[in-house]
């Protein structure tokens, strides 16, 4: 198997590569320098002459704020990108696996969301990342894989925002109101890895299973790490922010059971896991 993976230096794309050649699979991982995908020039010169089997797409606009007052871009990368990549992979017979995000749904559920529920991106980025999965649809061989609340090693997140500011603050505000499922980068890349070498294409969604709100994730953070730090719950309304969030992202991973994959730990172990990972459990 051939694989060729874009965001290749980004927080997911870089545990994607480290596994790809831990695995010893033959891959090209391509940095935004390496590649750059709004131009299908360049996306087909890259395809056509590596000729992969598989190509995983981690590269994203991903600056959820900025992309309120930078649509252009972010459609370009989210949207225009993928759809070269797509066309590209369409040409050669390869399958396109795609990493899209629980920001295409709107919040306003009280349920889990299946693969199938109905979508309602309030963003912009959510907005195009939708309009990518609809071009990777039409490949005949894809992978759509939404996740949330990303944490890895390799990149900002979260977890290591929480780190930094609890070595600088005896209290922090943290929202208690928007739920989802924090999600570990070594967990996803594993699942990611697993698919592909599989047919079972179509739409998947992959977290770390169970969920929480920002406010509970921090307290574990510090309980995982015996920080003692107060933390405190705000509103969203207390802490707006230029994108809206939604209140309420939890996936329900209904293909993974339903083609029998092994689903994602849960968040906490996870997150116990990435603690000794970076050294600080």
């Amino acid at each position: 198997m051939k694989v060729l993976l874009t965001g290749g230096h980004g927080q997911l794309g870089k545990e994607i590569a480290i596994l790809l050649k831990k695995k010893d699979i033959e891959h090209v991982a391509c940095s935004r320098e390496d590649l750059d995908i709004t131009s299908l020039e360049a996306v087909q010169s890259e395809v056509f002459d590596y000729k992969p089997d598989v190509i995983i797409h981690a590269a994203a606009y991903t600056q959820v704020d900025l992309a309120e007052t930078n649509e252009e871009e972010a459609f370009l990368v989210n949207g225009t990108g993928t759809r070269n990549l797509a066309e590209a992979a369409q040409e050669i017979g390869a399958c396109l696996c795609y990493i899209s995000t629980d920001y295409v749904f709107d919040g306003e559920s009280d349920r889990p969301y299946k693969e199938d529920a109905s979508t309602n991106p309030i963003t912009v980025y959510g907005k195009s990342k939708y309009v990518g999965e609809q071009f990777v649809k039409n490949c005949n061989k894809y992978f759509i894989v939404r996740t949330s609340w990303v944490f890895g090693a390799h990149g900002n997140n979260f977890v290591k925002t929480m780190l930094k500011l609890a070595e600088e603050r005896e209290t922090l505000q943290v929202v208690s109101d928007q739920v989802g499922s924090p999600t570990y980068t070594a967990d996803l890349a594993s699942f990611l890895l697993e698919l592909i070498h599989t047919d079972k294409y179509g739409m998947y969604h992959a977290t770390n299973t169970g969920h929480c709100s920002w406010y509970e994730f921090a307290r574990a953070i510090f309980e995982e790490t015996n920080k003692g730090i107060d933390v405190k719950p705000v509103s969203t309304e207390e802490f707006l922010r230029p994108a809206p969030r939604p209140k309420f992202s939890v996936l329900d991973h209904a293909a993974i059971r339903k083609n029998h994959f092994q689903d994602l730990r849960h968040w906490r172990e996870a997150l116990q896991a990435f603690l000794r990972e970076i050294g600080a459990k």
